[in-house]
């Protein structure tokens, strides 16, 4: 690409954290017109090259350029100028503040009488144009909002134009709580806006949202650039090689997933019985013992609220509904439901499990290295040393903690909140694995997902609307013209 079409240009860039060198001299380089896609495993260095890409992170070493010229500063208000936004994975709106209030965030020069208005229009006129049926008020507290509606706010406050253009946006697993419906329109709009003049750069472990979105691919792997090209000369199978450690599963993510056995007994006992909040009809959830069991629809129709009212019933905390005891629950949101960001990744893998590590009147510390040393192989969590804090990890190393402090306790019934946020595939086809031996030995799963493929594993899905489950598919019936029609069918 000639140097007069390139929006920002980085060179050697190298960044350590401690002993971890998250990046190890990588180049990149981003065109006008142009969507990247960047893809790699957990911990392959991506959201640490965009955090010095969009300026809130001084690499050690580093050449930044824009068309050609070599700047001597770079950081969050050059990236700022320059027209550089980053929607990161960890997402950053302020809970306690209304939509409007976060979009000011962004925009100083919206000051003076009625800038709440003002904001507000701006920040709403984004959404609908990005996602016509977002239903969102410029005036709602952010905190109060589900996860999906907060993804759908940052990533439009990103495109929002005051004072400062919008030239490269970047999006760090920008549909990890969205539905397929949402995505899409996503997409759509990101299309619109590359071909109108913008640049993007995309981060996704959804591989058919970078083959199909994308102009060039670039994999990462260990805090370097692999390799590099036109996504028309990838495929999903090039790709998984490219990355390195999913191969030898094949294309296991793209089938189904074989009954469990203990599901298919039509006697196994009912572990969970409950009726949906919105459920005005006799329908209710039903769960066996070793059945893994699908929520589906659009994104905030109730499914969370299903599962935390089962993990209420599970812990004692309510008495509505019947569910077997021992219940463990691995969150989508983990900055808000699932890490305890002080503690070491031990701490937090082991604190479902404190009472096995009970000596006499303290807690076996040998016992908490133990359970934690087992699920660092099992799932592979990438880290020099499971004492380190958790924050220390990547967004998806997290998540594998959240999933070993889940199947490492005694949980008869694991609840799962679209869980494979800033998952990559390599991990989820493990993670499958595991999920689909756990039920073959009696557990079971209550999985909430956004992804169409993840409910292809379940023995059964429930589709919700409103609040209120619309229908209910076996597992030969799940396709995504079924569960996108029930979705919709109650819509007027």
């Amino acid at each position: 690409m000639s140097q007069h079409s390139v929006v920002i240009e980085l060179t050697g860039t190298e960044k350590s954290f401690g002993a971890v060198r998250a990046l190890a001299g990588v180049d990149l380089a981003v065109a006008m017109h142009e969507c990247v896609g960047l893809i790699g495993h957990n911990g392959a260095g991506k959201s640490t090259l965009m955090h010095v890409l969009a300026g809130t992170l001084t690499p050690d070493k580093a050449t930044v350029a824009v068309k050609g010229e070599t700047l001597k500063r770079y950081g969050l208000v050059a990236a700022h100028r320059l027209g550089i936004r980053c929607v990161f994975q960890e997402l950053s709106l302020c809970p306690n503040l209304t939509v409007a209030e976060n979009a000011r965030i962004l925009h100083p020069a919206l000051r003076g009488f009625g800038w709440r208005r003002r904001a507000g229009e701006l920040i709403i006129s984004k959404l609908d144009e990005i996602f016509p049926d977002h239903r969102i008020a410029a005036d709602a507290i952010v905190g109060d909002l589900p996860i999906g509606k907060r993804q759908m706010i940052e990533i439009a406050r990103a495109f929002t134009v005051t004072t400062a253009p919008v030239n490269l946006v970047i999006l760090d697993e920008p549909t990890s709580s969205l539905d397929g419906h949402t995505a899409s329109q996503l997409f759509a709009f990101l299309r619109r806006s590359v071909k109108a003049g913008m640049s993007c750069i995309l981060i996704s472990h959804m591989l058919r949202e970078i083959l199909s979105t994308t102009d060039r691919v670039v994999v990462m792997r260990d805090g370097r650039v692999v390799t590099a090209g036109p996504t028309s000369s990838f495929d999903r199978n090039k790709l998984v090689v490219a990355m390195g450690g999913a191969e030898h599963h094949g294309t296991q993510a793209d089938t189904p997933a074989p009954l469990a056995a203990a599901a298919a007994a039509s006697e196994a006992p009912i572990t969970v019985r409950m009726k949906p909040k919105g459920q005005h009809d006799g329908r209710e959830l039903l769960a066996r013992a070793g059945e893994i069991v699908g929520l589906a629809g659009l994104a905030g129709h109730g499914q969370t609220d299903l599962l935390l009212a089962v993990f209420d019933a599970g812990s004692g905390r309510a008495k509505k509904g019947a569910v077997a005891d021992r219940i463990a629950l691995v969150a989508g949101d983990r900055q808000t439901d699932g890490v305890f960001p002080l503690w070491s990744i031990a701490e937090n893998i082991g604190v479902r499990s404190l009472a096995r590590f009970r000596k006499g009147v303290l807690l076996s510390v040998e016992a908490e290295d133990a359970l934690a040393a087992r699920w660092k192989e099992r799932i592979k969590i990438r880290t020099p040393d499971m004492r380190n804090p958790i924050l220390s990890l990547s967004g998806g190393n997290q998540q594998k903690a959240l999933f070993a402090r889940a199947l490492g306790s005694d949980a008869t019934t694991v609840l799962m909140d679209d869980p494979m946020r800033g998952v990559d595939i390599g991990t989820k086809l493990d993670v499958y694995d595991l999920i689909q031996e756990e039920a073959q030995g009696g557990r079971t799963f209550l999985w909430y997902t956004t992804e169409m493929d993840e409910l292809r594993h379940c023995d059964r899905v429930y589709v919700f609307r409103n609040g209120s489950i619309v229908a209910e598919l076996a597992r030969h019936e799940v396709s995504e013209e079924r569960v996108i029609a029930a979705s919709f069918a109650e819509a007027a």
